[in-house]
Formats: C-alpha cells, structure tokens, sequence
C-alpha cells in the first residue's frame, strides 16, 4: 500500500510531476481541487466565495481527510492546504509528504505564464506577482519544511526533464541503501 502527498506553492508542478510519477508506478493520481471541485459540485473559486476561506479550508480538511484514506495513491495537494489544522501531521502520519522545493524566479516564471487561469494571481503586474510568491513563500515554508522528504522541482520543461524527475522522485521514495525516511536529495 502506497500513499504519496506532494505538497508546495503553486507553479511548484505537483501536477505535473504526479501525474508522471503516479502513471509510471500504478498509483491513482488525485488533485486535491480538481477532487473537491467534483465532489461539491462547485469550482474553487465558487467555494471560497460562497463560504469564505475558512470555510473552504474545512471543506478541504475533510476532503484531505476522504481522499487520504484511499490505497496506492498519489495526491497532489493545494498549495496552502499543508498550514490549515492538523493536515501536515495528518499527512506525515497517514502517507510520505514530499515538498517540491521551487526557487522564486522560476515559480514566476511558470505562473506568469498561467496567472489568468490562477483567481489570486490574475491582474496582478509582474512586481506584484513576485511580491505575492515571495510573501506567500514566507508564510508557508515552516509548513513545508516539515514534509518528509525535500525534491529540487525545478526541471519540470520538457518531456525528457519530467522523465529524469520521475526517476529522481523514485530514487527519493525507494532508497535501496537506506531506509531512513528523512533521506534527502
């Protein structure tokens, strides 16, 4: 039974590293929004909204909470849903945590890109984009610091980075020297 939980900011590639890996290693892939989205019936936007942050981040617990009891899964969370309740430690508990570690300007780059699609990033110039991922950053690292395992995100371009970061991500989860969780590379 395998339960993987990647979790960071948003541009960080969850999405795409975990669709990657979860389709290489047999594991269902889940995208802790797109999942929400389907289960309420509504978009994010509409839930926070409707029910303000706070009732969103409820929402989300619960939703964690659904999802994180399946088998053989790899869940790619929101970026904030690690620094609401107990999820950090309900993760850590349930599943490996694996915080993809993205530097600012490439965050930024990816983001500036899609901050259309993004609700909390549209209209924002390019000064205010940065200053929104550098404060955002801040607030949430001493979450993501807690993740069992660190992995550099930041190759995620092209089909053959993906593939080497699969591969990387593999060698991170499975150390055949080690068994020691706090592995990092």
């Amino acid at each position: 039974m395998k339960r993987i939980f990647l979790i960071g900011y948003m541009g960080s590639g969850k999405t795409t590293l975990g669709k990657a890996y979860a389709r290489k290693n047999g594991l269902e892939f889940i995208d802790l929004d797109w999942y929400i989205e389907e289960r309420m019936h509504k978009t994010i936007q509409d839930l926070f909204t409707e029910k303000g942050e706070e009732g969103f981040r409820n929402i989300e617990r619960k939703m964690l909470h659904e999802a994180g009891e399946f088998e053989n899964v790899l869940i790619a969370c929101g970026g904030g849903t690690p620094c609401f309740f107990d999820n950090m430690d309900y993760m850590n508990r349930t599943g490996d945590t694996v915080f993809l570690d993205v530097c600012p300007e490439v965050l930024f780059r990816r983001l500036k890109i899609a901050k259309d699609k993004r609700p909390l990033l549209a209209g924002k110039n390019d000064e205010e984009l940065m200053k929104t991922i550098l404060s955002a950053l801040e607030k949430r690292m001493p979450y993501y610091a807690q993740a069992q395992y660190r992995f550099n995100a930041e190759q995620l371009e092209s089909y053959r980075q993906i593939d080497e970061s699969v591969r990387r991500l593999e060698e991170l989860l499975n150390p055949k020297q080690t068994s020691d969780k706090k592995y990092k590379l």
